[in-house]
Order: structure tokens, then C-alpha cells, then sequence
């Protein structure tokens, strides 16, 4: 059976191909990696999230490297995969291991590498753990219990939650947010995040939703996207809330509502972090962005003087550039997104608190927010679909695309059509683009307009003329 890692880490189905065999053989090749790379005595955190048997997988992986020499840092309780990334790096540890799936469905499950510098795994460091795979050292037998293993101090149980709540409590102005008043509505999609933002600003402060341990998430992938929410909008408005925050299963990603239940989307985000941290914070730096994210970055680089460089779509292209550059935010569409001051990872949380500190200090809603980003930049308004074909279909598509694309798309003439990871179309008032799965038989159409009518219609009007609609 192959076992290959993805955009991040490795995920299967539990019981199907996530079984505690292969995880042991996902942690074997970890280790053997990790002690070519730093020598017979390296040092690992590990943490889970909320799903069916993450304890148990967690305690799997690390008798598995503990017997092994590795000193083992493990989380008392469920957490967040930034906080494992955060642990790795400030207490200087050679990787970190987060078992989590994050958004995808509550069957899976799934297995993070962190690097040492605090972010998630390099594509080449991840090569180099397949690499491993291919020839494999046997487990040690009788695989040592996890509790022998505490007791001989080869893993040592540590409260990660807290600590990490102490370092979002002095990287954020707390102070500022409560004697604000500031109430925020905070749905963990009952993920790893529960509890986090009432611990970090208090609770008469937050109003929770589906914050508790449910590994089957009612039956939905835990993705804070905005069809998955709709308990959410109505509570912003119901409970006068100033603002409502979403995370997905490991809470790396976010989705925000503003005080008016309208939906905040990540290129908006990303947009008023950009300005905040700029023009309030005063930091400056690389603005990375993916191709699928908004062109309204582009113009605020323009604007404040400040370089934008887009990648092919996925985290692990924008993490690299944050290691090795000087950046000031780097993000992607799906809810992904990283600034200075932090680590060089996607935390939810951290967003979600930042935002609010944004709010405060500049004395405005976040709908106002978002509309004085409008007023100086113009309105920009996205949408996307998931359309699920035929392979053959999609071939064919595929190569009506690489033989020049559109050329007119509703009533839009096309200007030029980029093909960094897929293929975008430019007009005259916004772009649609066109990138398939590399796994399966979809295509993922994007776009951006003047208006959210616009938007859709490009969308629309391309889905009908490729015979994908």
C-alpha cells in the first residue's frame, strides 16, 4: 500500500488506510528522517485535535519514537496545530507532529510534520520522510507502553494549551479588547480551538458555539467556510455580537462574520491585516499571496510601497517564502494565512484575535473596516465553485484551456491568461480562473468583480461555455 504525503501531511480514512499499522509506519520514516537529519538524540512535540482516537494515535506515534531515543514533548489535551508548530520552534525542538485531518470529513485523520523553525514541513523535508518509507527499519518489539515510557522520562507530559494561551495573551492587547466591551461569537466546529479565545480574553467576553468534543463534527467536515455556518450568522445578530470567528478542526484556518452577519472572506482578511500591520503596526515586508487570491493586494502593494509575489496555490509554497524572506503577510483563499510577529504557520486563532485588536485600535466595526478598504482600493468580490466531472471531461477542458482559454467572458473581453497553477483570466474589471484537482475529476473555478453579481456571472457564464455547468 502506498502511503503519500499532500498539500499537508498525510491523510486517510480511519480503519481504511489510517490504521494504527501505517501510522507506525508514517512515524518510523519521521524518525529515521529525524535522526539522519539531527542526530540519535533528537527531540519532538506532539499534540492532537478532537477526532475519533486522537489520543490514542498520538500516544501511538509517540511510543514509536520514544522507544527510539527521541525525547517526546506531549500535549496533556487536545490542541491546536499552531500551537505544536509555536512549541516546536520557542522551545527549540527538531520537529513537531500534529495528528489532525484539519477540515476534511470526520473519517479521516491524518499526520502533520512541523519544522523546526516553527511552520509546517518544507516540500523537501516532506520527500525526504517518503524517501524513508521506501525502506523501512522493523518497529522495536514489545513496543514500550506509553506509560513506561513517561515513567522513564522519554516522554514528558506538558499543558500546551496554556502556554500557548499566555503567548497569544502577550502578543495581542488583551487589555484594549476588554475595556472595549468587544463581544465575539467563536464556533470551534467543535475542533481543537474550543475554549481557546474565551480563555485568551475571558469568557464573559465570547459566545460559544459547538464547543465541545464531538469527533463525528454532526456529520460535517469541520471547514469555516460560509455554507457550513450558518449557525453562526444568525448568532452574530441574534446575540449582538461585534464580530463572529470560525476555525476549523486543528483551528489553523479561520472564517469571520461582521456585526451585521455578513461574511468577512479571507482576501478581505488579508487585505485589513495588510493595512493594519502596515499603516497602524508600522511593519513593512513581502506581501505573498496565491494565485486564487484577490488582485486587491496587488494595489495595496502599489499603494504602500510594499514588493507582492503570488505562488501556485497551497500553504507550503507561502511557508517557505516567510522562512527565507521578510514578510509581512502571506496568505491563501481556503482561510490560510500568516503574520510577522507570529510564527511562520497559519493560526486561526491569532487571526481571529488580531482582527479584533484591529477593530479596537482603530475605533471601527468591521464592516467599516472592510468599506474604507472599498473606498481606497475599490470594491473587489469573490466566488467559486467545486465542479465534480468526468476525467475525460476534464482532460477536455484542460486542453481547450492550454489552446488560449476564453476570450470573452460575460461580456468581458480577456486581456491575457496567466497559467502559474492553472489558468487565470484577465479582464478589464476582475479574473476568473480555472485550476483543477490533481486528485480528482474537479475543476475549481474562481473568480473576482466589481460586485458579487460579477463575480458569480464570470463564474457562471465560464462553467456554461467549458460544458461544465
Amino acid at each position: 500500500m502506498s502511503l503519500k504525503f499532500g498539500t499537508d501531511g498525510w491523510r486517510a480514512v480511519i480503519a481504511d488506510q489510517y490504521t494504527f499499522e501505517n501510522l507506525g509506519k508514517v512515524a518510523q520514516a519521521t524518525v529515521q528522517w529525524l535522526k539522519k537529519t539531527y542526530g540519535e538524540t533528537p527531540t519532538v512535540a506532539i499534540g492532537h485535535d478532537t477526532r475519533f482516537q486522537g489520543r490514542a494515535f498520538a500516544e501511538h506515534v509517540a511510543r514509536v519514537m520514544a522507544a527510539q531515543g527521541i525525547h517526546v514533548r506531549f500535549a496533556e489535551t487536545f490542541t491546536t496545530t499552531p500551537a505544536v508548530s509555536w512549541a516546536t520552534v520557542t522551545e527549540g525542538l527538531s520537529a513537531g507532529i500534529a495528528i489532525t485531518a484539519s477540515h476534511n470529513p470526520p473519517a479521516y485523520n491524518g499526520f502533520k510534520i512541523k519544522g523546526d523553525f516553527g511552520g509546517s514541513a518544507l516540500p523537501e523535508q516532506i520527500a525526504a520522510v517518503e524517501a524513508e518509507l521506501a525502506d523501512l527499519a522493523p518497529l522495536p518489539t514489545p513496543l514500550p507502553t506509553f506509560a513506561a515510557l513517561v515513567g522513564a522520562g522519554k516522554i514528558e507530559l506538558f499543558d500546551l494549551s496554556s502556554a500557548f494561551v499566555a503567548d497569544l495573551q502577550e502578543k495581542i492587547d488583551v487589555a484594549a479588547i476588554r475595556e472595549a466591551g468587544l463581544k465575539v461569537a467563536h464556533d470551534a466546529m467543535y475542533g481543537a480551538g474550543q475554549g481557546m479565545i474565551s480563555r485568551v480574553l475571558g469568557a464573559a467576553h465570547v459566545v460559544e458555539l459547538h464547543s465541545s468534543v464531538n469527533p463525528g463534527f454532526d456529520g460535517q467536515a469541520p471547514e469555516p467556510i460560509e455554507r457550513n455556518l450558518a449557525d453562526l450568522a444568525e448568532t452574530v445578530v441574534a446575540q449582538n455580537c461585534d464580530a463572529a470567528i470560525a476555525n476549523d478542526g486543528d483551528a489553523d484556518r479561520i472564517g469571520m462574520y461582521d456585526e451585521k452577519g455578513q461574511f468577512v472572506s479571507s482576501h478581505l482578511l488579508l487585505a485589513l491585516l495588510v493595512k493594519y500591520l502596515h499603516r497602524e503596526r508600522g511593519l513593512t515586508g513581502s506581501i505573498i499571496k496565491t494565485f486564487s487570491t484577490t488582485h486587491m493586494l496587488d494595489k495595496m502593494g502599489a499603494a504602500y510601497g510594499l514588493p507582492v509575489e503570488t505562488t501556485p496555490i497551497g500553504f507550503k509554497y507561502i511557508g517557505g517564502k516567510i522562512i527565507s524572506g521578510d514578510v509581512i503577510v502571506g496568505g491563501e483563499e481556503s482561510g490560510g494565512m500568516a503574520v510577522k510577529g507570529h510564527i511562520p504557520e497559519r493560526d486561526g486563532i491569532y487571526i481571529g484575535l488580531l482582527v479584533l485588536e484591529m477593530m479596537v485600535k482603530r475605533g471601527k466595526s468591521l464592516s467599516a473596516l472592510v468599506q474604507e478598504l472599498f473606498d481606497e482600493f475599490g470594491e473587489h468580490h469573490t466566488y467559486r465553485i467545486d465542479v465534480h466531472t468526468t476525467q475525460e471531461k476534464k482532460a477536455a477542458v484542460l486542453a481547450r484551456l492550454r489552446e488560449g482559454g476564453l476570450p470573452v467572458i460575460a461580456g468581458d473581453t480577456v486581456r491575457d491568461v496567466q497559467d502559474l497553477d492553472g489558468f487565470k483570466h484577465l479582464t478589464d474589471h476582475g479574473f476568473l480562473l480555472v485550476r483543477p484537482s490533481g486528485t480528482e475529476p474537479v475543476l475549481r473555478v474562481y473568480s473576482e468583480g466589481t460586485t458579487p453579481e460579477m463575480a458569480r456571472t464570470l463564474v457562471l457564464d465560464a462553467a456554461e461555455q467549458l460544458g461544465v455547468a
